[in-house]
């Protein structure tokens, strides 16, 4: 986040153009690479470790550093090492800095020197700041003692890191009683707590749109169902993170499905993060233990209607497969990936009900059932659909972080699970063990 709220500070001043800031911004994104893809090409590690430790970080909330040091394959000198080659975001931006503007590197350091003043940051927070240390920077945006909230905001930045961009920055919080939008999609989690996580769209949409492309994975133009559904699935993995590490320290969560609205306005006590993605804001809305109502109507729309689809199967097929998910993202992504591999897919269902419905109607040879859908979750619908055919194949989709619902699905009689988001080779290759009696 150092570069981009840097480079604001130097537009606001008139240091820099926007337009310059904004091309300095985009070279940045070139010249990261991989930790894994640095480490496997200087010998210290297989290629099959790195591949095992970006597994890893799609199921816990960890550094890919952070896994390969627990496993004993780096070392922290190591680590630092691969750090190093990888390119500090800090040097880089000072470094484009020179190079565009005829600024000097002396130039840049008072620059930099300038803005830390300004900021009111210590030598510290300026260090976390310049290495994008989330952990340490959250506490300075995130002004708010109650339990989780700052938790939630750190994994919420992480997983933007990981799944959307690294160009963006966070503003300080605001404690709000009511707030209007014009498209809201969050998520309920209850139990021992009452939580609410939700992204915003005010009056830019277009981070909430880039969040929803990305995740996605196709360009997304308008506000609406599809944008929704992508959201809260990006959504979806946050809090499945959240559940799992608050079950570390006794604290049990379940969640609802995610939820859409359209031009209302939340209330109760909560926090608004404003998130600043590659130039729009988006807003994160967190609330916890405090009645919160993200709105009075939650929109409705097809693309998570009920359905039930069937199709003979293709002479060429690798086996027949029935996809159940609520989200319609997530059913056409996986629909795509098994279509091009050479799978026939017997149908689709939006909850739990329809997937038994559908089971015994089509007899596919696989089914992918997703775990947290409305009217029956994926646990229930897979206990029915092995009282009917006790040799039912059956594969868990799991958002990241869901480990004590897995782990019952597994004891009931699922096969395997997959991760989302989905890792195209991870899936294909479950999915073929388990047709294949592996």
């Amino acid at each position: 986040m150092f570069a981009q709220l840097f480079g604001k500070y130097l537009t606001e001043k008139s240091v820099i153009k926007e337009d310059i800031c904004r091309e300095i911004l985009e070279k940045q994104k070139s010249v990261r690479v991989k930790l894994g893809t640095i480490a496997v090409a200087e010998g210290m590690l297989t290629s099959e470790q790195a591949e095992e430790i970006n597994q890893l970080q799609k199921q816990l909330d960890k550094r890919f550093g952070d896994i390969a040091i627990e496993k004993g394959w780096l070392s922290q000198e190591q680590m630092e090492t691969l750090l190093s080659k990888q390119g500090n975001a800090y040097l880089q931006f000072v470094e484009l800095l020179t190079q565009l503007t005829g600024l000097t590197a002396k130039d840049s350091e008072q620059l930099v020197k300038a803005y830390q003043k300004d900021s009111g940051y210590t030598d510290d927070e300026m260090e976390a700041l310049k290495s994008d240390d989330i952990d340490k920077l959250i506490p300075l945006f995130v002004l708010s003692t109650k339990p989780h909230i700052r938790e939630i905001a750190s994994l919420v930045a992480r997983n933007l890191t990981r799944f959307i961009t690294t160009d963006y920055y966070i503003e300080k919080t605001q404690h709000v009683k009511n707030y209007s939008y014009g498209y809201l999609t969050g998520q309920e989690l209850f139990g021992d707590d009452s939580v609410f996580i939700g992204i915003a769209a005010g009056g830019d949409e277009a981070g909430f749109l880039k969040v929803a492309s990305s995740f996605a994975r196709e360009d997304m133009q308008k506000l609406g169902a599809a944008a929704g559904d992508a959201v809260g699935e990006f959504i979806n993995v946050t809090s499945g993170l959240l559940v799992t590490e608050l079950s570390k320290n006794s604290t049990d969560l379940d969640m609802e499905p995610p939820v859409s609205f359209r031009n209302q306005t939340a209330r109760g006590n909560f926090y608004v993060l404003p998130v600043i993605l590659e130039g729009h804001r988006m807003d994160v809305i967190l609330s916890v233990n405090e009645g919160f109502v993200p709105g009075e109507t939650p929109e409705e729309s097809d693309e998570t209607a009920d359905v039930v689809t069937t199709s003979e199967k293709a002479e060429s097929s690798l086996g027949n497969i029935l996809i159940v998910d609520d989200s319609r993202m997530s059913r056409s992504i996986l629909r795509n990936v098994l279509e091009k591999a050479g799978y026939s897919i017997a149908g689709e269902a939006a909850n739990g009900e329809d997937a038994v419905k559908a089971y015994k109607e089509i007899g596919p040879d696989l089914v992918t059932l997703d775990i947290t859908m409305p009217k029956m979750d994926g646990l229930e619908a897979l206990t029915r659909i092995l009282s009917f055919d006790a040799d039912a194949k059956v594969i868990m989709i799991t958002a990241a972080g869901q480990q004590d619902k897995l782990i019952k699905a597994l004891k009931v009689g699922a096969k395997r699970f997959i991760n989302k988001p989905f890792d195209e080779e991870e899936a294909l290759k479950n999915i073929s063990d388990v047709l294949n009696g592996k």
